[in-house]
């Protein structure tokens, strides 16, 4: 992939809207103590000028709802689908997201916590030919190997099911225009940095062999405000953090990055050593706008609250 031509031809998008449907973290008192902001809306208590009788859900997965505007016409995208089959169609019936109106689906890679409410989204709130953008090697299975030598198996997309619910499957590698041009997935990502290794004991089955898994389906989003810059939104970033916003940089030929959001897989002892050396290199780049949501760890998520106090923002379910 590094040496093909990705340029992608990205069209200027003069607003972004990017609802959580769902992440590991939820709090409705942050609209109360919270200084209000032009930027950020938060789901309250008082919904609809009244408590609700249930709860927005959080729960250990990511699901966000991507809106582009660009004069009088907007266009709305799906990136995930959560961990479990009832978390995101809740939460959307709690937000009041109308999913007939997405237009397309992007999984950003093939692990149980993007890919859980796929088959209930699919069949029961978005049109059956709804384009989906995934890799290829989301279908394949996998297996996490632990020092003891064990295997845990992994939870498989079906890829059968995911055709017969949705006649818009498109499998691809490269970045996918989506929004008449004003999103790109972005494929598979280049890995170039000499610390964001991935995740240790992820083994990928591919013809019956088994073989350390690199997540190369691993993708996210990527949009160009216009007179601002590039918003790159990840899943987990399993590729790294680094690596994608390069990655994005590199196939949009736009380098000011105004926001960087989604998982940064900074979870555990395995990827604490990295965390500064991230922070480092995010300095470098410098986006106006930090949103560390999902597996990023609440040691990272702070960490970068305290070298980056105003350009954080804490996410929540329904921010």
């Amino acid at each position: 992939m590094g040496k093909e031509n990705l340029h992608v031809p990205i069209g200027d998008a003069e607003r972004i809207e990017i609802t959580t449907v769902i992440d590991n973290y939820s709090d409705h008192t942050l609209a109360m103590t919270e200084t209000p902001s032009e930027m950020i809306k938060r789901a309250s208590w008082a919904m609809e000028e009244r408590i609700p009788d249930e709860a927005l859900l959080a729960e250990h997965g990511l699901s966000l709802l991507v809106k582009v505007f660009k004069g009088d016409k907007h266009h709305s995208i799906l990136l995930d689908a959560g961990w479990s089959r009832i978390g995101v169609p809740h939460n959307m019936r709690m937000l009041g997201i109308n999913a007939s109106r997405i237009e397309a689906v992007v999984i950003s890679h093939g692990h149980m916590d993007h890919f859980g409410a796929l088959l209930e989204i699919l069949w029961d709130l978005v049109s059956p030919d709804v384009p989906l953008i995934i890799h290829p090697d989301a279908f394949l299975p996998r297996v996490l190997s632990l020092s003891s030598g064990k295997r845990i198996k992994m939870p498989r997309l079906d890829e059968g099911e995911v055709e017969n619910a949705d006649s818009g499957l498109i499998k691809t590698k490269r970045p996918h225009p989506l929004a008449s041009g004003l999103v790109f997935s972005l494929g598979e990502v280049e890995r170039n940095t000499d610390f964001e290794k991935g995740l240790a004991g992820a083994l990928i089955e591919r013809k019956g062999e088994w073989e350390p898994d690199l997540i190369m389906d691993d993708q996210g989003l990527v949009m160009n405000i216009k007179g601002k810059g590039l918003v790159v939104i990840t899943g987990c970033a399993h590729a790294g953090i680094i690596n994608t916003i390069r990655h994005a940089r590199k196939i949009t030929g736009i380098n000011t990055v105004y926001a960087v959001m989604g998982g940064f897989h900074l979870t555990g002892p395995q990827f604490m050593p990295i965390t500064e050396r991230m922070i480092q290199e995010l300095k470098k780049i410098n986006p106006s706008v930090i949103v560390p949501m999902h597996c990023t760890c609440w040691r990272a998520t702070n960490l970068i609250a305290e070298e980056f106090p105003d350009q954080f923002i804490l996410n929540s379910v329904g921010t």
